[in-house]
Protein backbone atom coordinates (compact mmCIF):
# COMPACT_ATOMS: atom_id res chain seq x y z
CA UNK A 1 0.00 0.00 0.00
CA UNK A 2 1.26 3.54 -0.77
CA UNK A 3 2.37 5.63 2.15
CA UNK A 4 1.23 9.19 2.76
CA UNK A 5 4.60 10.35 1.50
CA UNK A 6 4.00 8.49 -1.77
CA UNK A 7 0.45 9.85 -2.20
CA UNK A 8 1.25 13.48 -1.48
CA UNK A 9 4.56 13.62 -3.31
CA UNK A 10 2.73 15.37 -6.18
CA UNK A 11 2.56 18.48 -4.00
CA UNK A 12 6.24 19.07 -4.74
CA UNK A 13 5.85 19.02 -8.53
CA UNK A 14 6.45 22.36 -10.31
CA UNK A 15 2.79 22.93 -11.19
CA UNK A 16 1.62 22.35 -7.65
CA UNK A 17 4.40 24.48 -6.21
CA UNK A 18 3.22 27.31 -8.48
CA UNK A 19 -0.34 26.88 -7.14
CA UNK A 20 0.93 27.00 -3.54
CA UNK A 21 2.72 30.28 -4.26
CA UNK A 22 -0.40 31.81 -5.84
CA UNK A 23 -2.58 30.86 -2.87
CA UNK A 24 -0.02 32.12 -0.34
CA UNK A 25 0.11 35.46 -2.16
CA UNK A 26 -3.65 35.77 -2.61
CA UNK A 27 -4.57 35.21 1.05
CA UNK A 28 -2.63 38.18 2.55
CA UNK A 29 -3.74 40.36 -0.38
CA UNK A 30 -7.40 39.60 0.43
CA UNK A 31 -6.75 40.26 4.13
CA UNK A 32 -5.30 43.70 3.37
CA UNK A 33 -8.09 44.59 0.94
CA UNK A 34 -10.70 43.63 3.53
CA UNK A 35 -8.99 45.70 6.23
CA UNK A 36 -8.81 48.70 3.88
CA UNK A 37 -12.55 48.47 3.15
CA UNK A 38 -13.37 48.19 6.87
CA UNK A 39 -11.22 51.29 7.49
CA UNK A 40 -13.13 53.19 4.81
CA UNK A 41 -16.40 52.04 6.41
CA UNK A 42 -15.41 53.47 9.80
CA UNK A 43 -14.14 56.69 8.23
CA UNK A 44 -17.27 57.29 6.15
CA UNK A 45 -19.62 56.32 8.95
CA UNK A 46 -17.95 58.82 11.27
CA UNK A 47 -18.11 61.53 8.62
CA UNK A 48 -21.76 60.73 7.85
CA UNK A 49 -22.77 60.95 11.52
CA UNK A 50 -20.89 64.21 11.93
CA UNK A 51 -22.45 65.85 8.86
CA UNK A 52 -25.94 64.70 9.89
CA UNK A 53 -25.43 66.18 13.34
CA UNK A 54 -24.16 69.48 11.92
CA UNK A 55 -27.09 69.79 9.53
CA UNK A 56 -29.56 69.42 12.38
CA UNK A 57 -27.69 71.52 14.94
CA UNK A 58 -29.08 74.84 16.11
CA UNK A 59 -27.76 77.80 14.08
CA UNK A 60 -24.86 79.85 15.42
CA UNK A 61 -23.35 83.09 14.15
CA UNK A 62 -20.70 82.50 11.53
CA UNK A 63 -18.11 84.49 13.49
CA UNK A 64 -18.14 81.86 16.26
CA UNK A 65 -16.77 79.19 13.90
CA UNK A 66 -14.40 81.11 11.63
CA UNK A 67 -12.39 84.32 11.54
CA UNK A 68 -10.84 86.71 8.98
CA UNK A 69 -8.09 84.83 7.17
CA UNK A 70 -8.92 81.66 9.10
CA UNK A 71 -10.13 78.25 8.04
CA UNK A 72 -13.17 76.08 8.69
CA UNK A 73 -12.36 72.95 10.65
CA UNK A 74 -13.53 69.54 9.46
CA UNK A 75 -15.87 69.09 12.43
CA UNK A 76 -17.68 72.34 11.53
CA UNK A 77 -18.33 71.41 7.89
CA UNK A 78 -22.04 71.88 7.00
CA UNK A 79 -22.76 73.47 10.37
CA UNK A 80 -25.77 75.79 10.16
CA UNK A 81 -24.71 79.43 10.63
CA UNK A 82 -26.22 82.89 10.36
CA UNK A 83 -24.76 86.22 9.22
CA UNK A 84 -26.18 89.74 9.08
CA UNK A 85 -25.05 92.47 6.69
CA UNK A 86 -25.41 93.91 3.19
CA UNK A 87 -24.43 92.29 -0.11
CA UNK A 88 -21.51 93.75 -2.04
CA UNK A 89 -23.07 93.34 -5.50
CA UNK A 90 -20.05 94.92 -7.23
CA UNK A 91 -17.78 92.13 -6.00
CA UNK A 92 -20.08 89.29 -7.06
CA UNK A 93 -18.43 86.34 -8.82
CA UNK A 94 -19.62 83.42 -10.92
CA UNK A 95 -18.13 80.00 -10.15
CA UNK A 96 -17.78 78.05 -13.39
CA UNK A 97 -18.48 74.39 -14.21
CA UNK A 98 -20.92 73.58 -11.44
CA UNK A 99 -23.41 70.80 -12.17
CA UNK A 100 -26.92 70.75 -10.77
CA UNK A 101 -29.93 68.79 -12.03
CA UNK A 102 -27.56 67.17 -14.55
CA UNK A 103 -26.88 70.55 -16.18
CA UNK A 104 -23.72 72.63 -16.19
CA UNK A 105 -23.99 76.14 -14.85
CA UNK A 106 -22.58 78.61 -12.32
CA UNK A 107 -22.69 79.20 -8.60
CA UNK A 108 -23.43 82.83 -7.70
CA UNK A 109 -20.93 83.97 -5.07
CA UNK A 110 -21.65 87.31 -3.39
CA UNK A 111 -19.76 88.79 -0.41
CA UNK A 112 -21.88 89.84 2.55
CA UNK A 113 -20.32 92.73 4.49
CA UNK A 114 -21.18 92.67 8.19
CA UNK A 115 -21.53 95.62 10.58
CA UNK A 116 -17.97 95.20 11.90
CA UNK A 117 -16.54 95.67 8.40
CA UNK A 118 -15.59 92.05 7.64
CA UNK A 119 -17.09 90.05 4.82
CA UNK A 120 -18.23 86.47 4.32
CA UNK A 121 -18.70 84.80 0.95
CA UNK A 122 -22.25 83.61 0.35
CA UNK A 123 -23.07 81.04 -2.31
CA UNK A 124 -26.54 82.32 -3.19
CA UNK A 125 -27.29 79.36 -5.46
CA UNK A 126 -27.01 78.00 -8.98
CA UNK A 127 -27.92 79.41 -12.40
CA UNK A 128 -27.79 77.56 -15.70
CA UNK A 129 -25.19 78.47 -18.30
CA UNK A 130 -25.90 80.80 -21.19
CA UNK A 131 -26.76 79.70 -24.71
CA UNK A 132 -23.07 79.64 -25.68
CA UNK A 133 -19.82 79.14 -23.81
CA UNK A 134 -19.11 82.87 -23.90
CA UNK A 135 -22.63 84.05 -23.12
CA UNK A 136 -23.26 85.34 -19.61
CA UNK A 137 -26.03 83.60 -17.67
CA UNK A 138 -29.06 85.38 -16.29
CA UNK A 139 -28.30 86.11 -12.62
CA UNK A 140 -30.89 87.51 -10.18
CA UNK A 141 -29.52 90.58 -8.43
CA UNK A 142 -28.82 90.30 -4.69
CA UNK A 143 -31.15 92.00 -2.24
CA UNK A 144 -30.37 95.57 -1.35
CA UNK A 145 -30.27 96.72 2.24
CA UNK A 146 -29.49 94.72 5.33
CA UNK A 147 -30.36 91.02 5.32
CA UNK A 148 -29.88 88.06 7.60
CA UNK A 149 -28.74 84.91 5.85
CA UNK A 150 -28.79 81.34 7.06
CA UNK A 151 -26.75 78.60 5.46
CA UNK A 152 -24.34 75.71 5.66
CA UNK A 153 -20.74 76.58 6.51
CA UNK A 154 -18.25 75.12 4.01
CA UNK A 155 -14.45 75.11 3.95
CA UNK A 156 -12.71 77.06 1.20
CA UNK A 157 -11.99 75.05 -1.93
CA UNK A 158 -8.52 74.16 -3.19
CA UNK A 159 -7.32 72.03 -6.07
CA UNK A 160 -6.49 69.24 -3.62
CA UNK A 161 -9.84 69.19 -1.81
CA UNK A 162 -12.09 69.79 -4.82
CA UNK A 163 -10.28 67.98 -7.62
CA UNK A 164 -10.81 71.07 -9.79
CA UNK A 165 -7.75 72.44 -11.52
CA UNK A 166 -7.53 76.22 -11.29
CA UNK A 167 -6.27 78.26 -14.23
CA UNK A 168 -5.79 81.85 -15.27
CA UNK A 169 -7.33 83.69 -18.22
CA UNK A 170 -10.97 83.34 -17.21
CA UNK A 171 -13.54 85.99 -18.18
CA UNK A 172 -13.81 88.90 -15.76
CA UNK A 173 -15.92 88.13 -12.71
CA UNK A 174 -15.53 84.34 -13.00
CA UNK A 175 -13.56 81.82 -10.96
CA UNK A 176 -13.20 78.07 -10.87
CA UNK A 177 -12.70 77.64 -7.13
CA UNK A 178 -14.32 79.17 -4.07
CA UNK A 179 -10.92 79.94 -2.61
CA UNK A 180 -11.38 82.47 0.18
CA UNK A 181 -7.73 83.45 0.33
CA UNK A 182 -7.43 84.13 -3.41
CA UNK A 183 -10.74 85.97 -3.62
CA UNK A 184 -9.98 88.02 -0.50
CA UNK A 185 -6.91 89.53 -2.14
CA UNK A 186 -9.22 91.39 -4.54
CA UNK A 187 -11.39 92.96 -1.81
CA UNK A 188 -10.81 96.03 0.37
CA UNK A 189 -12.07 94.25 3.52
CA UNK A 190 -11.12 91.04 5.27
CA UNK A 191 -12.99 87.82 4.53
CA UNK A 192 -13.98 85.17 7.03
CA UNK A 193 -12.53 81.74 6.27
CA UNK A 194 -14.73 79.41 4.29
CA UNK A 195 -18.08 80.36 2.82
CA UNK A 196 -21.81 80.04 3.50
CA UNK A 197 -24.09 77.95 1.29
CA UNK A 198 -27.37 79.88 1.44
CA UNK A 199 -30.47 78.04 2.67
CA UNK A 200 -32.59 80.99 3.81
CA UNK A 201 -32.71 84.78 3.88
CA UNK A 202 -34.68 87.42 5.73
CA UNK A 203 -36.23 89.43 4.22
CA UNK A 204 -36.70 87.08 1.27
CA UNK A 205 -35.31 88.08 -2.11
CA UNK A 206 -37.69 88.98 -4.91
CA UNK A 207 -35.77 86.59 -7.19
CA UNK A 208 -32.95 84.21 -6.39
CA UNK A 209 -30.79 81.52 -7.98
CA UNK A 210 -31.78 77.88 -7.52
CA UNK A 211 -30.75 76.75 -4.02
CA UNK A 212 -27.90 74.27 -3.71
CA UNK A 213 -29.34 70.87 -2.66
CA UNK A 214 -28.74 69.50 0.82
CA UNK A 215 -25.64 67.26 0.76
CA UNK A 216 -26.30 63.57 0.29
CA UNK A 217 -25.04 61.92 3.44
CA UNK A 218 -25.22 58.53 1.74
CA UNK A 219 -25.21 55.12 3.41
CA UNK A 220 -22.40 55.88 5.80
CA UNK A 221 -19.95 53.48 4.19
CA UNK A 222 -22.35 50.53 4.02
CA UNK A 223 -20.96 49.45 0.67
CA UNK A 224 -17.44 49.47 2.08
CA UNK A 225 -18.56 47.14 4.87
CA UNK A 226 -20.08 44.76 2.32
CA UNK A 227 -16.92 44.83 0.20
CA UNK A 228 -14.76 44.13 3.26
CA UNK A 229 -16.84 41.06 4.16
CA UNK A 230 -16.69 39.95 0.52
CA UNK A 231 -12.88 40.10 0.41
CA UNK A 232 -12.60 38.03 3.57
CA UNK A 233 -15.07 35.47 2.20
CA UNK A 234 -12.77 35.14 -0.79
CA UNK A 235 -10.05 33.97 1.65
CA UNK A 236 -12.22 31.01 2.64
CA UNK A 237 -12.97 30.28 -1.01
CA UNK A 238 -9.26 30.30 -1.89
CA UNK A 239 -8.29 28.00 1.01
CA UNK A 240 -11.26 25.69 0.45
CA UNK A 241 -10.57 25.38 -3.28
CA UNK A 242 -6.89 24.71 -2.61
CA UNK A 243 -7.70 21.93 -0.10
CA UNK A 244 -10.35 20.44 -2.41
CA UNK A 245 -7.88 20.17 -5.31
CA UNK A 246 -5.31 18.50 -3.07
CA UNK A 247 -7.84 15.96 -1.74
CA UNK A 248 -9.11 15.14 -5.22
CA UNK A 249 -5.58 14.65 -6.55
CA UNK A 250 -4.64 12.42 -3.61
CA UNK A 251 -7.83 10.36 -4.01
CA UNK A 252 -7.10 9.82 -7.69
CA UNK A 253 -3.57 8.65 -6.92
CA UNK A 254 -4.77 6.24 -4.21
CA UNK A 255 -7.40 4.81 -6.54
CA UNK A 256 -4.82 4.32 -9.28
CA UNK A 257 -2.42 2.63 -6.88
CA UNK A 258 -5.14 0.33 -5.53
CA UNK A 259 -6.18 -0.69 -9.03
CA UNK A 260 -2.57 -1.45 -9.95
CA UNK A 261 -2.14 -3.63 -6.88
CA UNK A 262 -5.06 -6.01 -7.70
CA UNK A 263 -3.80 -9.55 -8.60
CA UNK A 264 -4.15 -10.61 -12.23
CA UNK A 265 -4.61 -7.05 -13.48
CA UNK A 266 -1.72 -5.25 -15.11
CA UNK A 267 -0.98 -1.80 -13.64
CA UNK A 268 -2.18 1.18 -15.60
CA UNK A 269 0.68 3.62 -16.13
CA UNK A 270 -0.28 7.12 -15.15
CA UNK A 271 1.59 10.31 -14.53
CA UNK A 272 0.70 12.86 -11.82
CA UNK A 273 -1.25 15.66 -13.42
CA UNK A 274 -1.38 19.28 -12.43
CA UNK A 275 -4.30 20.67 -10.46
CA UNK A 276 -7.54 20.20 -12.40
CA UNK A 277 -5.95 18.16 -15.27
CA UNK A 278 -7.48 14.80 -16.32
CA UNK A 279 -5.59 11.59 -15.61
CA UNK A 280 -3.58 10.02 -18.40
CA UNK A 281 -5.15 7.00 -20.20
CA UNK A 282 -3.43 3.76 -21.32
CA UNK A 283 -1.91 4.06 -24.77
CA UNK A 284 -3.20 2.19 -27.79
CA UNK A 285 -0.15 -0.13 -27.77
CA UNK A 286 -0.92 -1.12 -24.18
CA UNK A 287 -4.51 -1.98 -25.09
CA UNK A 288 -3.30 -4.09 -28.05
CA UNK A 289 -0.91 -5.97 -25.79
CA UNK A 290 -3.76 -6.74 -23.39
CA UNK A 291 -5.89 -8.14 -26.23
CA UNK A 292 -3.07 -10.38 -27.48
CA UNK A 293 -2.60 -11.70 -23.98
Amino acid sequence: MPTLDDVYRFLLTPRWLALHVVVLLVIPAFVLLGQWQFGRFEERSTSSDQITGNLHAAPVTVETLTSPGGTVSTQDKYRTVTAKGTYDAGAQLLVRRRVQDKMVGFYVLTPLVTANGTGVLVNRGWVKAGSTADALPEVPAPSSGEVTVTGRLRPAETEETSGIRDRAGLPAGQVLLINTEAIGRRLPYGLLGGYVELTGQSPKAAAAPAPVPTPDVGEGGGLNLAYGVQWWLFIGVAIGGWALLIRREAADLRAAAAAAAKPGEPPTPTEPAGPGEPRGKPSASDESADLRA
